[in-house]
Protein backbone atom coordinates (compact mmCIF):
# COMPACT_ATOMS: atom_id res chain seq x y z
CA UNK A 1 0.00 0.00 0.00
CA UNK A 2 1.19 3.32 -0.93
CA UNK A 3 0.05 7.02 -0.80
CA UNK A 4 1.54 8.24 -3.56
CA UNK A 5 -0.52 10.12 -6.41
CA UNK A 6 0.64 9.03 -10.01
CA UNK A 7 2.36 11.72 -12.39
CA UNK A 8 -0.73 12.30 -14.22
CA UNK A 9 -2.60 12.80 -10.82
CA UNK A 10 -0.45 15.02 -9.10
CA UNK A 11 -0.37 17.09 -12.89
CA UNK A 12 -4.21 17.60 -12.10
CA UNK A 13 -3.11 18.38 -8.55
CA UNK A 14 -0.68 20.51 -9.07
CA UNK A 15 -2.24 22.83 -12.37
CA UNK A 16 -5.86 22.80 -10.38
CA UNK A 17 -3.93 24.42 -6.89
CA UNK A 18 -1.81 26.99 -9.27
CA UNK A 19 -4.94 28.14 -11.74
CA UNK A 20 -6.94 28.46 -8.04
CA UNK A 21 -4.73 29.90 -6.33
CA UNK A 22 -3.78 33.29 -8.88
CA UNK A 23 -7.03 33.31 -10.53
CA UNK A 24 -9.74 32.07 -8.30
CA UNK A 25 -8.90 32.91 -4.75
CA UNK A 26 -8.19 36.71 -5.36
CA UNK A 27 -11.89 36.80 -6.43
CA UNK A 28 -13.46 34.37 -4.59
CA UNK A 29 -14.88 37.35 -2.20
CA UNK A 30 -15.83 39.47 -5.10
CA UNK A 31 -17.85 36.82 -6.62
CA UNK A 32 -20.04 35.73 -3.17
CA UNK A 33 -20.55 39.52 -2.41
CA UNK A 34 -22.02 40.06 -6.26
CA UNK A 35 -23.51 36.71 -6.82
CA UNK A 36 -21.66 36.46 -10.05
CA UNK A 37 -21.25 33.31 -12.26
CA UNK A 38 -18.05 33.04 -13.39
CA UNK A 39 -18.15 32.36 -16.93
CA UNK A 40 -14.57 33.58 -17.40
CA UNK A 41 -13.47 31.06 -14.66
CA UNK A 42 -15.25 28.49 -15.96
CA UNK A 43 -13.88 29.19 -19.65
CA UNK A 44 -10.68 29.03 -18.47
CA UNK A 45 -11.26 25.59 -16.75
CA UNK A 46 -12.78 24.42 -19.43
CA UNK A 47 -9.46 25.35 -21.52
CA UNK A 48 -6.75 23.69 -18.86
CA UNK A 49 -8.95 20.42 -19.15
CA UNK A 50 -10.59 20.79 -15.68
CA UNK A 51 -14.38 20.65 -16.92
CA UNK A 52 -13.90 17.20 -18.97
CA UNK A 53 -11.49 15.49 -16.52
CA UNK A 54 -12.97 12.11 -16.58
CA UNK A 55 -14.53 12.36 -19.83
CA UNK A 56 -13.01 9.90 -22.70
CA UNK A 57 -10.37 12.19 -24.45
CA UNK A 58 -12.25 10.71 -28.12
CA UNK A 59 -15.55 12.70 -26.83
CA UNK A 60 -13.75 15.78 -25.99
CA UNK A 61 -12.79 15.56 -22.52
CA UNK A 62 -9.37 15.06 -20.94
CA UNK A 63 -9.31 11.19 -19.91
CA UNK A 64 -8.62 12.01 -16.07
CA UNK A 65 -9.12 9.35 -13.50
CA UNK A 66 -11.70 9.70 -10.59
CA UNK A 67 -8.55 10.01 -8.20
CA UNK A 68 -7.11 13.29 -10.29
CA UNK A 69 -10.67 14.55 -10.44
CA UNK A 70 -10.73 14.76 -7.03
CA UNK A 71 -7.87 15.85 -6.01
CA UNK A 72 -7.91 18.92 -8.83
CA UNK A 73 -11.75 19.52 -7.32
CA UNK A 74 -10.39 19.58 -3.45
CA UNK A 75 -7.64 22.72 -4.57
CA UNK A 76 -10.45 24.41 -6.49
CA UNK A 77 -13.08 24.48 -3.83
CA UNK A 78 -9.80 25.21 -1.22
CA UNK A 79 -10.26 28.60 -3.05
CA UNK A 80 -13.50 28.88 -3.70
CA UNK A 81 -17.06 26.01 -3.35
CA UNK A 82 -19.21 28.37 -6.19
CA UNK A 83 -16.94 27.37 -8.50
CA UNK A 84 -16.25 24.04 -7.17
CA UNK A 85 -20.02 22.76 -7.14
CA UNK A 86 -19.79 24.21 -10.83
CA UNK A 87 -17.07 22.09 -11.67
CA UNK A 88 -18.45 19.15 -9.46
CA UNK A 89 -22.35 19.21 -11.21
CA UNK A 90 -21.32 19.58 -14.81
CA UNK A 91 -18.53 16.25 -14.47
CA UNK A 92 -19.72 14.37 -11.71
CA UNK A 93 -23.68 14.79 -12.24
CA UNK A 94 -23.86 16.35 -15.80
CA UNK A 95 -20.88 14.51 -17.91
CA UNK A 96 -20.92 10.71 -15.67
CA UNK A 97 -24.08 9.72 -16.71
CA UNK A 98 -23.38 10.23 -20.40
CA UNK A 99 -20.34 8.76 -20.19
CA UNK A 100 -21.52 5.47 -18.05
CA UNK A 101 -25.08 5.20 -20.09
CA UNK A 102 -24.98 6.92 -22.74
CA UNK A 103 -25.05 5.16 -26.55
CA UNK A 104 -22.00 5.94 -28.70
CA UNK A 105 -24.30 8.22 -30.62
CA UNK A 106 -25.40 9.79 -27.38
CA UNK A 107 -21.66 10.32 -26.06
CA UNK A 108 -20.73 11.54 -29.99
CA UNK A 109 -23.77 14.10 -30.21
CA UNK A 110 -23.66 15.62 -26.42
CA UNK A 111 -20.46 14.95 -25.24
CA UNK A 112 -18.27 15.22 -28.50
CA UNK A 113 -20.07 18.16 -29.99
CA UNK A 114 -22.19 20.15 -27.39
CA UNK A 115 -20.23 20.09 -23.86
CA UNK A 116 -17.49 19.52 -25.44
CA UNK A 117 -14.82 19.21 -22.24
CA UNK A 118 -16.87 22.06 -20.93
CA UNK A 119 -17.62 24.48 -23.84
CA UNK A 120 -21.64 23.86 -22.71
CA UNK A 121 -22.53 23.00 -19.13
CA UNK A 122 -25.03 20.03 -18.56
CA UNK A 123 -27.40 19.34 -15.34
CA UNK A 124 -28.88 16.53 -13.67
CA UNK A 125 -32.49 16.87 -12.64
CA UNK A 126 -33.67 14.28 -9.82
CA UNK A 127 -34.57 16.83 -6.87
CA UNK A 128 -38.68 18.37 -6.87
CA UNK A 129 -40.43 19.77 -3.76
CA UNK A 130 -41.63 15.67 -2.87
CA UNK A 131 -38.57 14.10 -4.30
CA UNK A 132 -34.50 13.72 -3.97
CA UNK A 133 -33.70 11.54 -0.99
CA UNK A 134 -37.27 9.41 -1.74
CA UNK A 135 -36.89 9.30 -5.61
CA UNK A 136 -39.70 7.07 -5.28
CA UNK A 137 -42.28 10.56 -4.82
CA UNK A 138 -41.01 11.90 -8.68
CA UNK A 139 -43.88 13.11 -10.05
CA UNK A 140 -42.39 14.48 -13.52
CA UNK A 141 -43.77 12.67 -16.19
CA UNK A 142 -42.88 11.29 -19.71
CA UNK A 143 -45.21 9.47 -21.80
CA UNK A 144 -44.44 7.87 -24.72
CA UNK A 145 -46.50 9.03 -28.02
CA UNK A 146 -45.52 8.37 -31.39
CA UNK A 147 -41.34 7.73 -31.09
CA UNK A 148 -41.84 10.75 -28.63
CA UNK A 149 -41.21 11.61 -24.96
CA UNK A 150 -43.62 14.13 -23.68
CA UNK A 151 -42.43 15.74 -20.52
CA UNK A 152 -44.06 17.34 -17.66
CA UNK A 153 -43.26 18.32 -14.48
CA UNK A 154 -41.02 20.18 -12.17
CA UNK A 155 -37.32 19.86 -10.53
CA UNK A 156 -35.59 22.48 -8.27
CA UNK A 157 -32.14 23.36 -6.91
CA UNK A 158 -30.34 21.87 -10.22
CA UNK A 159 -27.46 23.74 -10.23
CA UNK A 160 -26.28 24.71 -13.70
CA UNK A 161 -29.39 24.57 -15.05
CA UNK A 162 -29.86 27.78 -16.69
CA UNK A 163 -26.73 29.64 -17.01
CA UNK A 164 -25.83 30.96 -20.78
CA UNK A 165 -23.81 28.38 -21.45
CA UNK A 166 -25.96 25.02 -20.25
CA UNK A 167 -26.20 22.76 -23.11
CA UNK A 168 -29.40 20.76 -21.41
CA UNK A 169 -30.78 18.49 -18.43
CA UNK A 170 -30.69 14.85 -18.19
CA UNK A 171 -34.01 14.61 -16.08
CA UNK A 172 -35.24 11.69 -14.13
CA UNK A 173 -38.98 10.98 -14.99
CA UNK A 174 -41.90 8.63 -14.06
CA UNK A 175 -42.51 6.54 -16.85
CA UNK A 176 -45.27 3.99 -15.52
CA UNK A 177 -45.77 2.01 -12.43
CA UNK A 178 -44.00 -1.79 -12.35
CA UNK A 179 -45.79 -4.64 -11.28
CA UNK A 180 -44.94 -4.13 -7.52
CA UNK A 181 -46.53 -1.05 -7.11
CA UNK A 182 -43.26 1.20 -7.26
CA UNK A 183 -42.52 3.69 -10.07
CA UNK A 184 -40.77 3.03 -13.40
CA UNK A 185 -38.20 5.89 -13.82
CA UNK A 186 -36.13 6.50 -16.99
CA UNK A 187 -33.43 9.08 -17.77
CA UNK A 188 -34.34 11.89 -20.34
CA UNK A 189 -32.07 14.03 -22.39
CA UNK A 190 -33.87 17.35 -22.70
CA UNK A 191 -31.42 19.82 -24.76
CA UNK A 192 -31.73 23.59 -23.21
CA UNK A 193 -33.81 25.18 -26.80
CA UNK A 194 -36.45 21.86 -26.09
CA UNK A 195 -39.84 24.08 -26.86
CA UNK A 196 -41.80 23.90 -23.39
CA UNK A 197 -38.36 23.65 -21.09
CA UNK A 198 -38.20 26.90 -19.45
CA UNK A 199 -36.15 27.89 -16.22
CA UNK A 200 -37.28 29.83 -12.91
CA UNK A 201 -34.58 32.82 -11.70
CA UNK A 202 -31.70 31.83 -9.42
CA UNK A 203 -32.17 31.20 -5.94
CA UNK A 204 -31.14 33.92 -3.30
CA UNK A 205 -28.60 31.30 -0.93
CA UNK A 206 -26.74 31.30 2.14
CA UNK A 207 -23.81 30.01 0.19
CA UNK A 208 -22.59 29.06 -3.19
CA UNK A 209 -23.57 32.10 -4.19
CA UNK A 210 -21.65 32.26 -7.29
CA UNK A 211 -22.96 29.23 -8.76
CA UNK A 212 -26.20 28.53 -10.66
CA UNK A 213 -29.08 26.77 -9.57
CA UNK A 214 -32.76 27.17 -10.05
CA UNK A 215 -35.80 25.59 -10.61
CA UNK A 216 -36.81 23.96 -14.05
CA UNK A 217 -40.06 23.64 -15.92
CA UNK A 218 -41.33 21.43 -18.19
CA UNK A 219 -44.59 21.60 -20.26
CA UNK A 220 -45.60 19.14 -22.69
CA UNK A 221 -41.41 19.20 -23.47
CA UNK A 222 -41.37 16.79 -26.34
CA UNK A 223 -38.22 14.59 -27.45
CA UNK A 224 -37.06 11.67 -29.66
CA UNK A 225 -37.03 8.60 -27.63
CA UNK A 226 -33.69 8.30 -29.07
CA UNK A 227 -33.30 10.75 -25.84
CA UNK A 228 -33.78 7.99 -23.57
CA UNK A 229 -30.23 7.63 -21.11
CA UNK A 230 -29.49 3.60 -21.18
CA UNK A 231 -32.93 1.66 -21.14
CA UNK A 232 -35.87 3.02 -20.25
CA UNK A 233 -37.19 1.93 -16.44
CA UNK A 234 -33.04 2.21 -15.34
CA UNK A 235 -32.83 5.41 -14.35
CA UNK A 236 -33.93 4.70 -10.56
CA UNK A 237 -30.01 2.42 -11.06
CA UNK A 238 -28.45 5.28 -13.16
CA UNK A 239 -28.69 7.69 -10.42
CA UNK A 240 -28.23 5.64 -7.88
CA UNK A 241 -24.24 5.12 -9.68
CA UNK A 242 -24.12 8.52 -10.34
CA UNK A 243 -24.79 9.78 -6.54
CA UNK A 244 -22.06 7.07 -5.00
CA UNK A 245 -19.63 9.37 -7.57
CA UNK A 246 -21.06 12.32 -6.68
CA UNK A 247 -21.10 12.02 -2.97
CA UNK A 248 -17.18 11.28 -3.22
CA UNK A 249 -16.83 14.32 -5.10
CA UNK A 250 -18.52 16.43 -2.40
CA UNK A 251 -16.06 14.88 -0.08
CA UNK A 252 -13.45 16.22 -1.78
CA UNK A 253 -15.51 19.61 -2.02
CA UNK A 254 -15.31 19.45 1.80
CA UNK A 255 -12.11 18.92 2.05
CA UNK A 256 -10.77 22.05 -0.05
CA UNK A 257 -13.25 23.96 2.56
CA UNK A 258 -11.98 22.03 5.63
CA UNK A 259 -8.30 22.97 4.28
CA UNK A 260 -9.07 26.64 3.29
CA UNK A 261 -10.47 26.95 6.96
CA UNK A 262 -7.45 25.20 8.81
CA UNK A 263 -5.06 27.52 6.39
CA UNK A 264 -6.94 30.96 7.80
CA UNK A 265 -7.19 29.61 11.30
CA UNK A 266 -2.88 29.12 10.89
CA UNK A 267 -2.45 32.45 9.87
CA UNK A 268 -4.35 33.91 12.73
CA UNK A 269 -3.03 31.96 15.06
CA UNK A 270 0.09 32.78 13.94
CA UNK A 271 -0.59 37.23 14.00
CA UNK A 272 -2.84 37.48 16.80
CA UNK A 273 -0.95 38.84 19.87
CA UNK A 274 -2.81 38.76 23.36
CA UNK A 275 -1.31 39.12 26.74
CA UNK A 276 1.74 39.85 25.20
CA UNK A 277 2.40 37.37 22.88
CA UNK A 278 1.41 35.10 19.84
CA UNK A 279 -2.29 33.25 20.30
CA UNK A 280 -0.35 29.67 18.43
CA UNK A 281 1.21 29.62 22.05
CA UNK A 282 -1.46 28.96 24.33
CA UNK A 283 -2.86 25.41 24.13
CA UNK A 284 -6.22 26.17 23.72
CA UNK A 285 -5.58 27.59 20.19
CA UNK A 286 -2.93 24.61 19.50
CA UNK A 287 -5.50 21.70 20.37
CA UNK A 288 -8.20 23.44 17.83
CA UNK A 289 -5.62 23.51 15.17
CA UNK A 290 -4.37 20.04 15.65
CA UNK A 291 -8.07 18.75 16.13
CA UNK A 292 -8.90 20.55 12.54
CA UNK A 293 -5.42 19.08 10.76
CA UNK A 294 -6.34 15.72 11.85
CA UNK A 295 -9.68 15.47 10.80
CA UNK A 296 -8.90 17.28 7.26
CA UNK A 297 -6.11 14.43 6.94
CA UNK A 298 -8.93 11.77 7.83
CA UNK A 299 -11.26 13.27 5.42
CA UNK A 300 -8.42 13.53 2.81
CA UNK A 301 -7.54 10.15 3.07
CA UNK A 302 -11.80 8.96 3.23
CA UNK A 303 -12.15 10.68 0.12
CA UNK A 304 -9.42 9.38 -1.38
CA UNK A 305 -9.94 5.62 -0.59
CA UNK A 306 -13.31 5.78 -2.44
CA UNK A 307 -12.42 7.40 -5.68
CA UNK A 308 -9.53 4.75 -5.75
CA UNK A 309 -12.44 2.06 -5.41
CA UNK A 310 -14.25 3.42 -8.07
CA UNK A 311 -10.90 3.99 -10.49
CA UNK A 312 -10.47 -0.27 -8.99
CA UNK A 313 -13.98 -1.04 -10.22
CA UNK A 314 -14.14 -2.17 -7.10
CA UNK A 315 -17.64 -1.41 -5.07
CA UNK A 316 -17.96 2.10 -3.39
CA UNK A 317 -21.32 3.15 -2.42
CA UNK A 318 -20.38 2.39 1.45
CA UNK A 319 -17.24 4.10 1.37
CA UNK A 320 -18.36 7.10 -0.54
CA UNK A 321 -21.19 8.26 1.76
CA UNK A 322 -18.69 7.14 5.07
CA UNK A 323 -16.47 9.73 3.08
CA UNK A 324 -19.03 12.42 2.37
CA UNK A 325 -20.52 12.34 6.08
CA UNK A 326 -16.91 12.67 7.65
CA UNK A 327 -15.92 15.24 5.23
CA UNK A 328 -19.05 17.57 5.43
CA UNK A 329 -19.43 17.44 8.76
CA UNK A 330 -15.32 17.58 9.66
CA UNK A 331 -15.57 20.93 7.52
CA UNK A 332 -18.89 22.20 9.54
CA UNK A 333 -16.74 22.12 13.11
CA UNK A 334 -13.46 23.50 10.65
CA UNK A 335 -15.81 26.63 9.72
CA UNK A 336 -16.51 27.02 13.05
CA UNK A 337 -13.11 26.20 14.92
CA UNK A 338 -11.61 29.11 12.42
CA UNK A 339 -14.31 31.50 12.63
CA UNK A 340 -13.69 30.78 16.52
CA UNK A 341 -10.08 31.70 16.70
CA UNK A 342 -10.66 34.39 14.08
CA UNK A 343 -12.66 35.97 17.09
CA UNK A 344 -14.78 39.07 16.45
CA UNK A 345 -13.28 39.50 12.92
CA UNK A 346 -14.44 35.99 11.75
CA UNK A 347 -17.84 37.40 12.76
CA UNK A 348 -17.76 39.74 10.08
CA UNK A 349 -18.79 39.61 6.78
CA UNK A 350 -15.88 40.54 4.26
CA UNK A 351 -13.85 37.71 6.26
CA UNK A 352 -12.65 34.97 4.81
CA UNK A 353 -13.79 32.25 7.62
CA UNK A 354 -17.39 34.13 7.58
CA UNK A 355 -17.77 33.06 3.96
CA UNK A 356 -16.64 29.72 4.68
CA UNK A 357 -19.19 29.54 7.85
CA UNK A 358 -21.61 30.31 5.32
CA UNK A 359 -20.74 28.11 2.58
CA UNK A 360 -20.38 25.11 4.95
CA UNK A 361 -23.78 23.84 5.78
CA UNK A 362 -25.62 22.91 2.70
CA UNK A 363 -22.65 20.52 2.25
CA UNK A 364 -24.57 17.60 4.73
CA UNK A 365 -27.59 18.12 2.62
CA UNK A 366 -26.71 18.15 -0.83
CA UNK A 367 -25.63 14.30 -3.04
CA UNK A 368 -27.72 12.86 -0.19
CA UNK A 369 -28.42 14.36 3.50
CA UNK A 370 -25.85 13.30 6.19
CA UNK A 371 -28.97 11.12 7.38
CA UNK A 372 -29.58 9.12 4.72
CA UNK A 373 -26.52 8.41 4.06
CA UNK A 374 -25.93 6.88 7.54
CA UNK A 375 -28.97 4.90 6.62
CA UNK A 376 -26.67 3.48 3.34
CA UNK A 377 -23.78 2.56 5.74
CA UNK A 378 -25.73 0.95 8.44
CA UNK A 379 -27.58 -0.80 5.41
CA UNK A 380 -24.76 -1.95 4.25
CA UNK A 381 -23.09 -3.00 7.16
CA UNK A 382 -26.19 -5.15 8.39
CA UNK A 383 -26.55 -6.82 5.11
CA UNK A 384 -22.68 -7.76 5.04
CA UNK A 385 -23.30 -9.23 9.04
CA UNK A 386 -25.81 -11.27 7.62
CA UNK A 387 -24.49 -12.39 4.39
CA UNK A 388 -21.23 -13.59 6.80
CA UNK A 389 -24.10 -15.12 9.46
CA UNK A 390 -25.42 -17.45 6.48
CA UNK A 391 -22.44 -18.24 5.06
CA UNK A 392 -21.16 -19.89 8.56
CA UNK A 393 -24.42 -21.66 9.16
CA UNK A 394 -24.08 -23.46 5.61
CA UNK A 395 -20.51 -24.11 6.63
CA UNK A 396 -21.65 -25.52 9.73
CA UNK A 397 -23.98 -28.14 8.74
Amino acid sequence: MHFDPTDEQRRWRDLAREFAEGEIRPRAAELDREQKFPYDIVERMTDLGLMGLTVPEQYGGSGGDFVGYNLALEEICRADTSVGITMEAHVSLGCAPLVAFGTEEQKRRYLGEEIRGGRKLWAFGLTEENAGTDAGGTETTAELVDGQWVVNGSKKWITNGGTEITGGVTAIAKTGTRENGKPELTAIIVPQDTPGFTRGPGYEKLGWRASDQRQLYFEDVTVPEGNTLGERGKGFRQFLSTLDAGRVAVGALSVGLAQACLDEALVRARERRQFGRSISEFQAIQFKLADMAMEVELARNMVLKAAWLKDEGRPFGREASMAKVFASEAAKRAADGAVQIWGGEGFMEGSAVARYWRQVKINEIGEGTSEINRQIIARSLLTDETATEAKGKMVAQ
